[in-house]
């Protein structure tokens, strides 16, 4: 499929750790009036799950008509922003990782906190899951069969799931290998 970027849509990179721009983020997704379109381009290994419903709440809560384009990794917790957007789009190299949400503390806490902590974090866990479900959708099965242990799914196989669009960039690369053709020729 060819694709065509629209023209004057705003345009905001998800690229890196979602923990260490989440702020900045959210101030861009904030500069996009409430309904409008924008174009939210992905490459993040995923960060803080926090964040990133966060980020996901805010597409959501304010009804952007967001068209998220994985350009190189999509994974963990930048999965949801994904998942909240209207339209989805994956190249063949894209790549997309599921897996189970991941407990880390630096702070030493006591055993009552640890407990409390693990009781939440189950529930965690289980919500999104089903939250990444619907807002996909993608069958809560075969999400699991992804998710556990953990499995990088290709843009081809997610869109072969029809979860997104498969775009090619086959023009792309046609065109470079042209300019590499009359280099040859031209020396």
């Amino acid at each position: 499929m060819q694709f065509t970027l629209p023209e004057d849509f705003p345009e905001i990179a998800f690229f890196g750790d979602l923990t260490d721009q989440e702020g900045e983020l959210a101030d861009k997704l904030l500069s996009v009036e409430p309904g409008e379109e924008c174009l939210l381009f992905f490459n993040s290994p995923g960060g803080s799950p926090y964040g990133g419903i966060a980020l996901m709440s805010l597409i959501q809560l304010r009804g952007l008509k967001a068209t998220g384009i994985v350009i190189g990794e999509c994974s963990s917790s930048s999965l949801w922003p994904f998942a909240a957007c209207q339209r989805r789009i994956v190249t063949p190299w894209s790549v997309l990782l599921f897996h189970p949400m991941r407990w880390q503390s630096e702070e030493q806490v006591g055993v009552r906190e640890a407990a409390e902590w693990s009781r939440h974090f189950q529930y965690l866990e289980e919500e999104m899951d089903q939250l990444l479900s619907d807002l996909l959708p993608l069958p809560t099965e075969t999400l699991q069969q992804w998710t556990r242990p953990g499995r990088f799914v290709s843009g081809k196989e997610f869109a072969e799931a029809g979860l997104a669009e498969c775009v090619s960039i086959d023009p792309i690369i046609a065109r470079a290998k042209k300019k590499t053709r009359r280099r040859k020729s031209s020396s």
